[in-house]
């Protein structure tokens, strides 16, 4: 059986429930994305995710951190799209290039407090939650608090919605991020 094709919505032909919703991530962003529109299908889907976002984004973590733990998450997820999307978003917040080039390659953080994040939310998805008392020791030594890596979860949880949802209906880059693409390491 062949993959069916995902529907890329507009405002207009959304499901009624998330049109609202769309409209609202049209005006913010300038634009409509693609991955977006591909959500819409699933009102819930998309809701959900947003408003795990507005949460995640009100964590103790500030703009840097959480984007370390989003870019974490997406290239283990091998999500092309969100570490595209998630690239000039830590620029912005002022992540260094040597910063945002070592997430992209899935290699150590040139500052030690943000590559503890890095590898403790590695190890929040590889023990699904269950993480060594050592790897949860170092995350909190390196000067994070156990409020953080509650935090931690919830972005793990997040963007597993959107890496997920993206890989599935196999979201493509738009246009404005051509510039950020990125592939898995071989």
């Amino acid at each position: 059986m062949s993959r069916p094709a995902f529907t890329i919505h507009t405002p207009d032909t959304a499901p009624t429930a998330v049109r609202p919703v769309m409209a609202a991530v049209q005006r913010k962003q300038g634009h409509l994305p693609t991955a977006v529109a591909l959500m819409a299908e699933s009102p819930e889907l998309l809701k959900g995710f947003l408003g795990a976002v507005a949460a995640f984004d009100s964590t103790d973590l500030d703009p840097v951190a959480r984007e370390v733990v989003v870019l974490t998450v997406a290239t283990r997820n091998e999500c092309h799209l969100c570490v595209a999307m998630h690239t000039p978003a830590l620029a912005r917040h002022g992540g260094t290039p040597e910063l945002v080039a070592a997430l992209r390659a899935g290699t150590a953080l040139p500052e030690a407090r943000l590559e503890a994040l890095r590898r403790f939310t590695l190890a929040v998805l590889d023990h699904r939650g269950d993480v060594p008392d050592d790897e949860l020791d170092a995350f909190l030594a390196a000067g994070w608090q156990p409020r953080h890596a509650l935090d931690v979860v919830l972005g793990v949880g997040t963007y597993t919605i959107s890496t997920f949802a993206n890989r599935l209906v196999d979201a493509p880059l738009d246009p404005p991020l051509a510039a950020y693409a990125w592939e898995p390491a071989a």
